[in-house]
């Protein structure tokens, strides 16, 4: 199982210094994929949970596949319905081939009424264009063009209900479920598994985003989300998860706080302490790759 980072985008303390220097921590830790979010119009709804400056996630990727070398890069997730499909096929295909064939493109439907709205879209119709969009891009990168060769892009689908389950099994290489406990999780994998059977199709592969917040005593297990709790608790939900088959779990240090973006010192701290599990014994570790990263710069931030 590899282990990715979902890397704040937004925020006051966003800038590109403080973008390279998360995606040079993430990949000297040893982490295998660096993830970005996704907004256009910072409208009020998105502002007060995601404030400006928001980086488009495209460019964004484009700049941090510049200062890295091996970690993959994504997005968690990419707003379908906000973008021509074609604009979205050819972006991705040229960041991956620009980037040695590294992107992982998460995608949604989006949930800001009020961006949808900035954007002349139907927020009531995000699903069906998220499926037509998602089709239409497959088309274009399997058509032969030049300008959209993809190579093997993977499409994770994201969305927590039955019908994101069911995007991800029609049209997704995997489900990516974001922030919920490992008992749901495991409810909704068997769930998964019967909608892919009633459609006659493979199971796509399991690719959770959960939390990331390291405590000193532990939290109850009835109300915490998984990657919440002492370490223990956090190594004990990836194992959990990677028994329900997960080939990779995004960890998301994000607290809610925009003030932390100015002050990522913790957050890294927290992915230190991940970083620093011990090899299993059949000499597998959680996260892959050679850790080198600045420890000195983790202590200053």
């Amino acid at each position: 199982m590899q282990l990715g980072v979902n890397v704040p985008n937004f925020g006051p303390g966003t800038d590109p210094g403080m973008l390279r220097d998360w995606a040079q921590t993430v990949e000297g830790l040893g982490f295998d994929l660096l993830m970005v979010s996704d907004h256009i119009a910072i409208t009020p709804d998105v502002a007060e949970q995601y404030p400006a400056p928001f980086y488009e996630p495209f460019t964004t990727l484009a700049w941090l596949a510049g200062v890295t070398r091996r970690v993959r890069l994504g997005t968690t997730v990419l707003i379908v319905p906000y973008r021509h499909p074609l604009l979205v096929a050819r972006m991705a295909a040229n960041l991956h081939r620009l980037s040695d064939e590294r992107l992982v493109l998460g995608v949604g439907v989006g949930w800001a009424r009020q961006e949808f709205a900035a954007l002349g879209l139907s927020f009531e119709r995000r699903g069906r264009t998220t499926d037509e969009h998602l089709a239409a891009m497959r088309a274009a990168w399997a058509g032969g063009e030049d300008d959209y060769r993809a190579g093997d892009i993977p499409i994770w689908v994201g969305g927590n209900s039955d019908a994101g389950i069911r995007r991800a099994v029609r049209l997704g290489d995997a489900w990516h479920p974001l922030r919920r406990t490992v008992p749901w999780t495991r409810a909704a994998v068997d769930r998964m598994r019967d909608i892919a059977e009633g459609e006659g199709r493979a199971m796509p592969a399991l690719v959770p985003r959960i939390a990331l917040h390291v405590t000193d005593a532990p939290l109850p297990d009835a109300t915490r989300l998984a990657g919440e709790g002492t370490i223990e608790q956090v190594f004990d939900d990836l194992d959990g998860l990677r028994g329900l088959g997960a080939e990779t779990v995004v960890l998301d240090p994000f607290d809610g706080d925009p003030d932390r973006t100015r002050r990522p010192g913790a957050a890294w701290r927290m992915l230190a302490r991940v970083a620093e599990r011990p090899r299993t014994p059949d000499g597998d570790r959680t996260p892959a790759g050679d850790r080198t990263a600045p420890a000195d710069s983790i202590e200053a931030k």
